[in-house]
Order: structure tokens, then C-alpha cells, then sequence
């Protein structure tokens, strides 16, 4: 059973950057897109980005032009570079992975098929 495995969480101050990085254990086939998708207990999953199969990167509305998703093919790992970062950015990130298309799980992250235990960040004013 392939794992994932998220890291780089942590406190940033308004306007900072993190990068996230989600590592495979085990070999994804060609068949799974990655992303990322962010929630605090007791709200809704939302979804921040997805690669899709082409290598196009799809964002959520609320962190386009300020997140990147990008993957490194051969180390098999996940990135999330965040930039301009918002209080309300504050959220536990996970790395996803589904055989389904990027565009309909970016707005219905619940359906993923894979994720990991999340990373916490927390962007204070």
C-alpha cells in the first residue's frame, strides 16, 4: 500500500512563504494525479491544487497566483510552494492522490482516494 507522507508545515508570519513536500512510499502508478487539499476538523475539505495527467496544474480560487504545485517525477515527491501567505491560510494541508480527473477533485477533495496525515500551518498577523 503506497503511503504519503507530508512535511514542511509550520508558523509563518503574514506575507511569508512555506514549501510543502509529500514523499511516496511505495510506487504510484500512472494512473493517480497528485494534489493538495487543506481542512480544519469540524470544516469543509478544500481544495488548494492538482496536477493533472498533462502536467497542468489546476488551483483553488482563494490561492491562485500565490501557490504553485509542482512534482518531481523521479524523487517521486510532491511540492506546494506557498507564497503571499493569509491568515486564512491556517489549516492542516494534505497530499492527495486519485485515478480521477484533477479538475472535479480540486472541487470535490473528499473523494480522494488517497491522503496523507497533513502537515500544519499557521500564518499569524
Amino acid at each position: 500500500q503506497v503511503r504519503l507522507v507530508e512535511s514542511g508545515g509550520g508558523s509563518v508570519q503574514v506575507g511569508g512563504s512555506l514549501r510543502l513536500s509529500c514523499a511516496a512510499s511505495g510506487r504510484l502508478s500512472n494512473d493517480y494525479i497528485m494534489g493538495w487539499f487543506r481542512q480544519t476538523p469540524g470544516k469543509n475539505r478544500e481544495g488548494v491544487a492538482v496536477l493533472e495527467r498533462d502536467g497542468t496544474a489546476i488551483y483553488g480560487d482563494s490561492v491562485k497566483g500565490r501557490f504553485i504545485i509542482t512534482r518531481d517525477t523521479a524523487k517521486n515527491i510532491l511540492y506546494l510552494q506557498m507564497d503571499s501567505l493569509k491568515p486564512e491560510d491556517t489549516d492542516t494541508y494534505y497530499c492527495a492522490a486519485d485515478r480521477g480527473r484533477g479538475w472535479w477533485l480540486l472541487r470535490h477533495p473528499t473523494q480522494f482516494e488517497l491522503w496523507g496525515q497533513g502537515t500544519l500551518v499557521t500564518v499569524s498577523s
